[in-house]
């Protein structure tokens, strides 16, 4: 609970009451212990603890038993037991103000980010791209910037990808090489990534960091992450809470070691965000970690072991909450040892034993005092807290989403705006369309050529018809009247009688005309067939 001289009062040992100071609480921590020792009670007594200071907080919720943190809690034998113990008459139960979240947005409201606003290097560390891999995906990005094209969702990157590679050519003197094989292998991981369910991670509204700090009614709002599905895809878990982090530390201003944090983050499971993540995502978490102190946002790890967080960051978590491990392996007895020696030793008792006697709801705890130097540690019992523990029902979860202001169920309707994708959807169109009909135009034109020449050749072919009947029947008429001009003659040269002569005298001339047309004919033909 928070105290009036601004102190988080969170654990009770033999001196009486241990609390984090305030001002130190920006300065990260850690909640160790095997599983059931009570790792997320701890957790939630500081959730509310910072609520009841008015400093809002993000978990990730692994198990749904965070959620419970939103509903009155109730006395209970043990909490009787606790009250007793530590003092406390007629503790004020009470749920905190909270806003349910799911990156799928599936059990609460969705948490979305642009691939923009997501960036290629936080992307490229996502898809385990190699250097030149990197380069490109820093080229495509350029080249959408430079022609004012939105990426906004995967189809956005994936489309400009292909048009990256089928136009590499005309990129290659501006930008630099741009190899059909890095770009397939983006693509490749960008399937990857949406298989995982990646693809409505991204997208519009885009979740504005600024709605995480938030207070109601003087209390801090907290922000509740459903991740038991997350928790299954450990690389978009890590590469979501890094770029997380990463806004907030872009986003928000130096303010120093304040009075009391601006926002605090809870990372259950932590062995989960670093199971499996590429060295350089480490060293971007370790970097963030690192800076974001002075922003006045705080990061509490939970997990298993110490062992499970890696060094750089481990040397940053400064309160710390240890409770039981088991030392049932040569294994676990060095795990124990790594843990006792994070310690500052009290000389009232050994650190390593405490730490495997430890019962449910005791711990370890040293926190910073108000100079930043760790105290000694101190073997203490964790308060119990105000609100309910365990998780919600699906009722209570759906009374929750409704209840939430506006501004934060606008982002349960995806919106699909005009970007990169519809633009060269829209351009491949106009295109293929242009190609269509410059192919129309030249087959019509083929067309109207091939008919003209055939139109030509019928033309010839008419003319030479006409001419070569012509002929014939002028050679046949000429041949006919010589003809029979020439039996006449010889006619009334013998004194034939009138009618008999003409008679003869026409078929003659018949016959030596029909002779002679044909004659012609056959010559005609010849010499047209010749030409």
């Amino acid at each position: 609970m928070y105290t009036s001289d601004k102190k988080l009062y969170v654990a009770h040992g033999p001196a009486g009451p241990i609390s984090i100071e305030g001002s130190m609480a920006n300065r990260h921590g850690l909640i160790a212990g095997a599983t059931g020792t009570g790792k997320t009670v701890t957790l939630q007594v500081l959730a509310e603890t910072f609520s009841q200071a008015g400093v809002p907080c993000f978990m990730a919720d692994m198990k749904g038993d965070l959620s419970g943190i939103s509903q009155k809690g109730a006395m209970s034998g043990f909490i009787e037991k606790r009250c007793a113990e530590f003092g406390i008459e007629e503790p004020q139960f009470g749920g905190c103000p909270v806003r349910l979240f799911d990156v799928y947005g599936e059990r609460g409201h969705a948490m979305r980010t642009t691939v923009s606003e997501m960036g290629p290097q936080l992307l490229s560390r996502l898809m385990q791209l190699n250097e030149t891999q990197s380069g490109v995906l820093n080229i495509v990005f350029r080249i959408a910037d430079d022609n004012e094209l939105l990426l906004i969702d995967l189809k956005d990157l994936r489309l400009i990808l292909d048009f990256v590679a089928k136009n590499a050519k005309q990129f290659t003197t501006e930008y630099g090489n741009i190899s059909s094989a890095s770009v397939g292998a983006i693509q490749r991981a960008l399937l990857a990534i949406e298989s995982e369910g990646g693809d409505r991670f991204f997208g519009e509204p885009a979740f504005n960091i600024f709605d995480l700090i938030q207070r109601e009614d003087g209390r801090g709002v907290m922000n509740v992450l459903a991740a038991d599905k997350l928790m299954l895809n450990p690389k978009l878990y890590s590469t979501f809470l890094l770029w997380l982090l990463s806004e907030l530390y872009e986003n928000l201003p130096e303010v120093g070691d304040a009075e009391l944090p601006k926002l605090v983050f809870f990372f259950d499971e932590a062995h989960m965000l670093f199971n499996g993540t590429s060295k350089a995502l480490v060293e971007k978490i370790e970097q963030v970690v690192r800076l974001i102190r002075s922003k006045g946002v705080g990061v509490y790890f939970v997990t298993q072991s110490p062992t499970d967080i890696p060094e750089e960051i481990l040397g940053q978590l400064g309160n710390r909450i240890q409770h039981a491990l088991r030392a049932f392996t040569p294994k676990d007895q060095k795990a124990v040892r790594s843990a006792a020696q994070t310690f500052r030793t009290n000389p009232a008792f050994s650190t390593e034993e405490a730490i495997m006697e430890l019962g449910t709801g005791e711990a370890l705890v040293s926190f910073l005092d108000a100079k930043g130097a760790p105290s000694v540690v101190e073997r203490a019992k964790i308060l119990f807290p105000l609100s309910q523990i365990g998780a919600i029902t699906d009722e209570e979860r759906r009374v929750l989403i409704a209840s939430a202001p506006l501004t934060i169920r606008a982002y349960d309707t995806a919106v699909d705006r005009v970007s990169a994708y519809e633009v060269l959807t829209e351009q491949q169109a106009a295109a293929a369309k242009e190609a269509e009909e410059a192919a129309a135009q030249e087959e019509e034109a083929k067309r109207q050529a091939l008919e003209e020449k055939e139109q030509q050749k019928r033309q010839r072919s008419s003319g030479v018809g006409r001419g070569l009947l012509g002929t014939l029947i002028g050679a046949a008429a000429t041949s006919f009247i010589r003809s029979v001009s020439t039996s006449m003659a010889k006619s009334l040269v013998g004194g034939s009688s009138k009618k008999s002569t003409g008679k003869s005298i026409l078929g003659k001339a018949a016959q030596t005309a029909t002779t002679t047309a044909t004659r012609k004919i056959v010559n005609e033909t010849l010499k047209n067939l010749l030409k």
